[in-house]
């Protein structure tokens, strides 16, 4: 016996004042409804009703019992409609994982507004660059730099950044600026321990693909300190252009080798495949397109406008066209929207 169901069809006879009419507001026959209420009358081990031909009326067990239905019944009804609001509106905790530089610079300020704009939702933004499960770390959603691989996740595109040497003009007014990548052994090279774990940079040029031992430097984890140190000038830098335009931009920093290709990472908002996305999640990931649209990095993958060194320092700069790859999609395309899966 479906209790609640019971329930439910009991006060819709106490309030129609027949099985009768009862089976009429339900959609279902007299019988079901007489059944239900003979299940519940059974199940309590007293009568609930007194019936007659015409109409039915409440005993003393039956009053109470009522009460106590139409409470549960209420009860029910208002959870089912501030669920279904709440899935419907913008509304209700959202967590939030991203990268740490890029979170910094990037995402928070997307955060921030979306804060302003919808206070009914308490987000909060957990800064990582270790990519954990989102299901059983309880995210509602994270940004991945990088490919996504084999996941069940469903990702949309943000935009794509690549890898990119630097080094401030000082550094190089001081050392030279390398022309080949080879060069660069010649040089103090700044290390991300987690990009360049065998300390190797690579390269593909008009002469094919290049390898160079790096090292020199100093090293850590953080973009943040790397692009720091590049700027004071202690060395070159392999950093993400997306987390260095503001360098770029006021002059500290300027790109070296940029007819050579370097690795390429597409940027996606990835968030556990459900047939009913919250409103909250999908308002959110609305806004970061809509806010990464207005970036002075280029969310389709073209490469934006850098300050190479040959500008600043009067060298040779050699274009080849289409020598930098755009980010192949992992995924089928849909709406917008696509599901991470293997090829």
């Amino acid at each position: 016996m479906d209790r609640l169901r019971a329930m439910e069809t009991f006060t819709r006879v106490v309030r129609a004042g027949s099985f009768s009419a009862a089976a009429s507001q339900l959609g279902v026959s007299r019988t079901i409804v007489s059944k239900h209420v003979s299940q519940l009358e059974n199940l309590l081990g007293v009568r609930l009703l007194n019936r007659t031909t015409r109409r039915v009326s409440l005993t003393e067990s039956g009053t109470a019992y009522y009460e106590f239905c139409a409470r549960i019944i209420n009860d029910v009804e208002e959870a089912e409609l501030s669920v279904t609001k709440l899935h419907k509106e913008p509304r209700g905790a959202l967590k939030v994982l991203a990268p740490k530089t890029f979170g910094v610079l990037h995402v928070t300020p997307i955060v921030n507004a979306f804060s302003k704009r919808y206070p009914d939702i308490r987000i909060t933004l957990i800064l990582s660059d270790n990519f954990v499960d989102l299901i059983d770390n309880g995210f509602d959603l994270a940004i991945k730099l990088g490919d996504l691989g084999d996941s069940s996740l469903v990702a949309r595109r943000l935009g794509t950044t690549r890898l990119v040497p630097c080094a401030s003009p000082a550094y190089l007014a001081e050392h030279g600026t390398p022309q080949v990548p080879q060069e660069l052994e010649k040089h103090n090279c700044i290390i991300h321990v987690n990009q360049t774990r065998d300390g190797i940079w690579r390269f593909r040029g008009p002469d094919g693909d290049s390898s160079v031992k790096i090292g020199g430097g100093p090293s850590g984890n953080s973009v943040l300190f790397l692009r720091r140190a590049a700027a004071e000038g202690l060395g070159i830098a392999l950093l993400p252009e997306i987390d260095i335009l503001d360098e770029l931009a006021a002059g500290r920093l300027v790109t070296l080798l940029n007819e050579y290709a370097t690795a390429e990472y597409p940027i996606h908002a990835v968030y556990p495949h459900n047939r009913h996305l919250a409103a909250k999640v999908r308002t959110f990931v609305d806004s970061l397109v809509e806010g990464f649209k207005g970036a002075s990095w280029d969310p389709t993958g073209t490469a934006s406008q850098m300050t190479p060194a040959a500008t600043i320092l009067g060298g040779p700069r050699v274009s080849i066209p289409g020598l930098t790859r755009a980010a192949e999609p992992l995924t089928s395309k849909t709406g917008g929207r696509k599901r991470a899966s293997r090829a």
